[in-house]
């Protein structure tokens, strides 16, 4: 089975869109979820009566397994500020996060029928994610097309930079869609669909737990994003032709490469640097195939590395395209750009939105292994200080510099 595409059927794009039929829709619902359809139709009764005792649920979630990102923090401030506020949050029990939230409040297993059973309970549905629902597939197709009505907030992932099409409006009835800067506010207001009033901009609850911690430290940060023309199986378990599938691409060869790199290794053990490795979690059933020259490089793998605690005891990013270089630059720590693919990036998986790398980026754009290097040896030797051109940039792009994220996102869905 051909797992990995890089030509040019990379730019069929794995959301499905408004333009088509229901039925068309409806096939791509899987056979492992029909029975869902069946858990929703009984779990639809009790929430009936869950709702006459409960009547401002909100609940809360990021992704099955992870309580890291926005939706964990608002539900932290929740806990800790608002009290009052009937609250839940979803996660897998199986999760390394779970006992952090339980500790803080009611949880409900993720996917569960009594998640269901809140999920059509709660007033509000919080989530910094488009899929945190009990089943994905399903809750898409009966809320997009008006069959199940409910009120639907969208903390965000990342700060949107690119043209999302599954995130417009058309795609997701989502009630209120939460940006962090300015532009992408107009950007989004302007593109994606949404009704008057349903884009606000309070910014990323996450934001008001980012502080730079890395003083005394020397550390990169290496974090390449997912590339969508490279399928990954969806089990743990993956078999030897898809590794050799893997290491055959381009994404696996250029980042290979760059951490086999013999000038990089020889200038991390001269200047005792650690570099870690973390490809995004879409990669991250293939991080044995990665190998490094050097001690002082460190290939990460999740669940063991936190990326917000990464990303504060770091003194240099190293990205492609990901949106974590905007949470690093928030913290005006220096940035750079790798970007060996970004023809195929822009046909195989998102288009071009209001932001250009070379123009309003961060921090140097490199295509080739080398520049990456050389660029990482000068910035070491600069004292690790962003330049005054990109930090100018990050005054201008951010809204906000404070620690009232969480605060404003509260206030906004209290208004629904």
């Amino acid at each position: 089975m051909q797992y990995f595409l890089e030509n040019e059927t990379a730019g069929r794009l794995q959301e499905v869109t408004m333009e088509q039929s229901f039925w068309q829709k409806l096939q791509r619902v899987k056979a492992k979820d029909i029975g869902n359809i069946f858990v929703f139709i009984l779990a639809l009764p009790v929430a009936a009566v869950y709702k006459r005792k409960r009547k401002d649920l909100w609940l809360i979630c990021d992704n099955e397994n992870e309580a890291r990102d926005n939706g964990y923090w608002l539900f932290k401030y929740i806990r800790d500020h608002h009290k009052e506020q009937d609250v839940m949050y979803a996660i897998n029990k199986k999760s390394p996060d779970y006992a952090r939230v339980k500790d803080l409040g009611p949880v409900v297993q993720y996917g569960s029928f009594m998640h269901w059973v809140y999920y059509l309970t709660a007033s509000k549905n919080i989530s910094s994610q488009k899929e945190g629902k009990p089943n994905a597939a399903v809750c898409y197709l009966f809320e997009v097309y008006g069959i199940l009505k409910n009120t639907r907030v969208f903390l965000q992932h990342g700060i949107i930079k690119d043209d999302l099409d599954f995130l417009h409006y058309k795609n997701t009835k989502m009630r209120l869609f939460m940006c962090s800067t300015q532009r992408e506010y107009e950007y989004v207001n302007a593109q994606y669909g949404y009704p008057k009033g349903w884009v606000q901009k309070p910014g990323l609850c996450r934001y008001d737990n980012l502080f730079d911690t890395s003083q005394g430290k020397r550390q990169i940060l290496v974090m390449p994003t997912w590339r969508n023309w490279i399928s990954i199986p969806t089990t743990e378990s993956y078999a030897q032709e898809d590794i050799t599938e893997f290491t055959g691409t381009k994404y696996f060869q250029c980042w290979n490469e760059f951490l086999c790199d013999k000038v990089l290794a020889e200038f991390l053990e001269k200047e005792n640097i650690r570099l870690v490795f973390y490809p995004h979690r879409g990669m991250q059933k293939f991080i044995k195939s990665f190998q490094s020259l050097s001690p002082h490089i460190v290939i990460a793998k999740w669940p063991e590395y936190d990326v917000q605690e990464l990303l504060k005891e770091s003194n240099l990013l190293v990205t492609d395209y990901s949106s974590i270089a905007m949470d690093f630059a928030y913290l005006k720590k220096p940035l750079l750009y790798y970007q060996f693919d970004y023809e195929m990036f822009r046909k195989g998986q998102y288009s071009e939105g209001y932001f250009s790398y070379k123009d309003d980026g961060f921090g140097k754009v490199c295509e080739k292994e080398q520049d990456v290097v050389a660029e990482i040896e000068r910035i070491t030797h600069s004292g690790m200080i962003m330049p005054d051109l990109y930090q100018q940039r990050v005054d201008e792009f951010f809204s906000y510099r404070d620690r009232d994220n969480c605060e404003r996102n509260y206030e906004a869905i209290c208004k629904l």
